[in-house]
């Protein structure tokens, strides 16, 4: 047996890795077909890839008119005239705050869903994303643990966290940043210490311009590496591997922003760069971000144990330490060192710095996170047990990893499940007139518009305009037969507008059936 694992050692290690990610695939697969409602984010992902303006909101008759459910998937959605016409993915952007190519790819994808509206067009395009991000944690972790069985069993590892999941089923471009994250990692890595070659470089040179394109937090590692690269060049006294690898750097800035010149004002004059930089100052905040963040790592990249983990390590050192054993931990790996900082370093101003401290803006470097908290605990293990039980030690950790989540009650926050109900009432009740009373002050209208995709009927009535008599008016050649559903923003006093509407209508009330993340929806009751 061993002579034939030895002989087919390659295409075993292809057999097995390959058989990892398709059953992961599948995994995710499953937890998309549970996703059942759409982040505000990803409403404009669809949007910023298709649509002829940022907002849909900025329509001259989008307020005070009635609309069908097209018109809200034209928001969403490709039409047969708009296929060729790829402006919106360039255009959108410069106007909005983030770099094109993970729009462009988001275009392409759903140009396989002329005229209709598919979650499968920004998941499928993640899935595949996933694919390639788990042949890179493949080969980045068989350079660094140089072993190709616990390259796999990272792998493994990897793709059954939460954090991999909701990055796969969450359709925004942190998925491609997280591959784009790897990639460069890996290129790194493959020519560290080495003499640079022009190939090598140009190869380079093209993963940091998609990578520039796609997010710009990449540039927070990809500068981390850049700074490490450098002093050992110096360290080397490698003039000549030093100048070519920043004149690949500069090449590659220059040809980035030739291509998206807004990407200077973005970063440096837009609302989140000078938030970004704003958010620094601030000492306490940052100290409760960073908590939070940490918080968020351990509920959605260890699946909840964590801190178990590093219990677990110190428990082991211990119980040695008590048998009068004599420990040393080195970590002399270079290559280690070369990911493990810019991780910590992106995960670090990523959360003092995001607008808001969500699973998202840490997504792309969960994997990298995984590598690294993995090969800290095979290093310690190893110095203080045998390695076949290094081995047992860390894969007790992954079953642990899978049960942990069931057991600790933890959720993947981008499935929605808690709006599944409201999305199976407004498809049965898709005849339903609905009104929206919009407050303008809290402009999240994205949060809602995959419901008003379903409604066959609906009217977003700007606040300022509501009076009885405009109510009357509106609903005047609407029939109320089959009911009536009301959304009402949040920063608008709900109970007054609701018995306005009552006595305007002459309804009974309303029941409150639904609290959504800006607003709540209310269904009217009958008279009989």
């Amino acid at each position: 047996m061993k002579e034939f694992l030895k002989k087919y050692e390659k295409q075993v290690l292809i057999i097995l890795l390959t058989s990892v990610i398709i059953l992961q695939v599948i995994l995710h697969i499953m937890y998309g077909i549970d996703k059942a409602y759409l982040h505000i984010d990803e409403g404009y992902s669809y949007g910023l890839m298709n649509y002829d303006k940022v907002n849909i909101m900025d329509n001259d008759d989008f307020y005070n008119k009635w609309h069908t459910s097209e018109y809200y998937k034209d928001y969403i959605s490709i039409s047969k005239d708009e296929a060729l016409n790829f402006s919106p993915v360039y255009e959108n952007q410069r106007n909005d705050v983030h770099p094109p190519f993970y729009y462009l790819l988001l275009r392409l994808a759903s140009s396989f869903t002329i005229d209709s509206f598919s979650k499968w067009t920004g998941i499928g395009l993640n899935l595949i994303i996933f694919v390639f991000t788990s042949i890179m944690i493949y080969l980045i972790s068989s350079k660094i643990f140089n072993n190709k069985i616990y390259a796999i069993l990272i792998v493994l590892i990897n793709g059954f966290t939460l954090a991999s999941i909701d990055t796969t089923i969450f359709i925004r471009m942190y998925a491609l940043n997280a591959l784009n994250l790897l990639i460069v990692s890996y290129l790194h890595i493959k020519n560290y210490g080495k003499d640079l070659k022009i190939k090598d470089l140009c190869v380079m040179s093209i993963a940091i311009i998609i990578g520039s394109l796609t997010h710009y937090y990449y540039l927070v590692f990809l500068f981390i590496l850049f700074i490490l690269y450098m002093i050992k060049f110096i360290k080397d006294k490698n003039i000549s591997n030093m100048i070519k690898y920043l004149v690949t750097m500069i090449i590659s800035a220059i040809i980035s922003l030739l291509i998206f010149p807004y990407s200077f004002v973005h970063m440096f004059m837009g609302y989140r760069g000078t938030g970004a930089v704003s958010a620094l100052s601030k000492l306490e905040s940052m100290w409760r971000s960073l908590g939070i963040y940490i918080g968020i790592l351990n509920n959605n990249t260890f699946n909840g144990i964590l801190i178990f983990i590093i219990l677990l390590a110190f428990g082991v050192m211990l119980y040695k330490i008590i048998k009068n054993k004599k420990i040393t931990l080195r970590f002399e790996n270079k290559i280690f060192w070369l990911i493990f900082i810019p991780t910590i370093a992106y995960f670090v101003i990523v959360a003092l710095v995001s607008p808001y401290t969500e699973l998202r803006y840490i997504m792309p470097v969960c994997p990298l996170v995984i590598i690294c908290v993995f090969y800290l605990l095979k290093v310690m293990f190893e110095k203080i047990l045998s390695k076949k039980n290094t081995y047992i030690a860390l894969s007790v950790i992954f079953i642990i990893m899978l049960l942990a989540p069931k057991i600790l009650n933890i959720n993947f926050f981008y499935l929605y499940k808690d709006k599944k109900e409201i999305v199976e009432k407004v498809q049965e009740s898709h005849d339903v007139p609905c009104l929206y009373i919009f407050n303008t002050n809290q402009n999240r209208f994205l949060d809602d518009l995959y419901l008003f995709t379903i409604f066959d009927n609906s009217y977003i009535m700007d606040v300022k305009e509501f009076s009885k008599e405009k109510v009357k008016a509106i609903f005047e050649n609407i029939g109320l037969e089959n009911g009536l559903i009301v959304i009402i923003n949040e920063g608008i006093e709900h109970d007054t507008y609701l018995k306005e509407l009552s006595e305007a209508l002459n309804l009974n009330g309303f029941n409150h059936i639904q609290r959504m993340n800006a607003c709540n929806i209310y269904e009217a009751k009958m008279n009989e």
